[in-house]
């Protein structure tokens, strides 16, 4: 069956519209308590970012889950691999987080974690969304969840994320700069980095609501490499909004993304023994970094795009490490979903390993020019069904050979067209062959 509400990372919109409003949020609240009510231990954690509209829908899943009869406990702001985490040790039936994880303040969402921290099953997506169209009845008053606050849940995610740092090693005497984005790490990431010895630069720890991912953060880099250079620190390290995403800055100011990490985490477990198998990427995964994992010996695969596919060829697999390029690292090994600052460890982990620097550990993968182009279309065409989109995508592919790639794929959460070309050419000349496919499209 087609799934009428949830997308492929929960529930996103513009807050007010769509599918986020308290009305939604609270039959959202009451359905999803309906089918976690079957099993466990009837308590659900609540965590959010930092963004304004998190308040209100907050309050809304609240007293929906309650009414069905479920506890929700309140864990305040904290990032979503927190909550995936939190929700084992406190041995919830489920973890709910209220995010729209890298996009602006004026966006929200709702996702949801198993009692083993992963994301819900689409079986059981489908079964609450089957509950949100019914009628909402609330339980007996003597049968009414009772809401409570946990006041420790940071402090807790906070020695998580150190127990996956090797006690041999330390960060005395580095220089890092730590860019939270406003978002759910803001009072976690600077502690953890500063409580294993660097000396910390913190930015984006101010939230107001509104300026969450506001020009700062993993999806606007410019700002910490500039602060990086400045501050003449060893390197940085930046997180988006809901702190599922790291990318990382050496002391150049040059940006290492999700593809250049993996290639060197997936190297140092290779070398210390712990790498099980090969490594996942997804579709958008840069040819630079299979080419330089073959290099290596290490067996590499592609998912769709999406943490949780990545997740699902890694167990499928049995494999311990997987990525996408836009930062989500999962490091099975330590938690079941994609965490920025567990991954940006183990990062640093690999740097006091070889005892080298960033910018040396980069060199090992050269990056293919990539060319991403996002097209918002006319809901009216689909342009994976037009002719012309799909017929220069062919020109352009049987023009490359084995020498680059074509990559057409929409959004999951909005209208838009993404285009992707990577070869083993100039920037300029990728740029222009994503171009020639954009000019067939059919926007808004």
């Amino acid at each position: 069956m087609k799934k009428k509400y949830f997308g492929t990372d929960g529930i996103r919109g513009k807050v007010g519209a769509s599918l986020i409003t308290p009305e939604f949020t609270l039959k959202l609240g009451w359905a999803a308590g309906r089918v976690l009510a079957k099993s466990g231990s009837k308590k659900v954690l609540i965590g959010k970012d930092p963004r304004i509209s998190g308040y209100m829908l907050e309050a809304a899943l609240e007293a929906g889950l309650a009414a069905a009869g479920l506890r929700p406990v309140l864990v305040g702001p904290m990032p979503t691999p927190a909550i995936a985490y939190l929700t084992q040790t406190f041995r919830a039936t489920a973890g709910i987080v209220i995010s729209a994880s890298h996009n602006p303040y004026y966006d929200n969402g709702i996702k949801f974690f198993s009692a083993q921290g992963t994301k819900l099953s689409e079986e059981i997506e489908l079964e609450i969304e089957a509950e949100i169209d019914k009628e909402l009845k609330c339980v007996e008053s003597s049968e009414l969840g009772k809401a409570y606050r946990i006041e420790d849940a940071a402090g807790r995610y906070i020695e998580f994320c150190k127990s996956t740092f090797p006690s041999k090693y330390d960060l005395k005497g580095l220089k890092v700069v730590v860019d939270c984005a406003n978002g759910a790490t803001y009072h976690i990431a600077p502690l953890v980095i500063s409580e294993l010895g660097a000396d910390v630069i913190a930015m984006g720890v101010e939230p107001d609501g509104l300026n969450i991912n506001l020009n700062c953060g993993a999806t606007s880099m410019q700002a910490i490499s500039e602060r990086v250079v400045k501050e003449n620190a060893d390197f940085g390290i930046a997180f988006d909004g809901d702190g599922d995403r790291v990318m990382m800055v050496d002391h150049t100011g040059y940006v290492l993304d999700g593809d250049e990490l993996l290639y060197i985490i997936a190297r140092d477990k290779l070398r210390s023994g712990t790498l099980k198998g090969g490594a996942v990427g997804t579709k958008m995964s840069n040819l630079g970094l299979e080419q330089a994992l073959k290099t290596l010996g290490i067996p590499f695969e592609r998912s769709d795009v999406g943490d949780r596919h990545v997740m699902e060829l890694m167990i499928k697999n049995n494999w311990c490490i997987g990525a996408e390029n836009s930062g989500h690292i999962i490091c099975s090994d330590y938690l079941s979903t994609g965490d920025g600052i567990v991954s940006g460890l183990q990062v640093i982990r690999a740097m006091q390993s070889s005892r080298m620097r960033l910018y040396e550990l980069r060199q090992g993968i050269k990056k293919y020019p990539q060319i991403l182009l996002n097209l918002r279309f006319d809901n009216k065409i689909d342009p994976l069904q037009d002719n012309d989109v799909l017929a220069e995508a062919k020109r352009i592919e049987t023009l490359l050979g084995d020498k680059g790639r074509v990559l057409l794929r929409k959004s999951g959460t909005e209208p838009v067209f993404r285009i992707m070309v990577e070869a083993d050419e100039s920037e300029k000349v990728v740029r222009s062959y994503a171009k020639s496919i954009a000019d067939k499209v059919k926007i808004e």
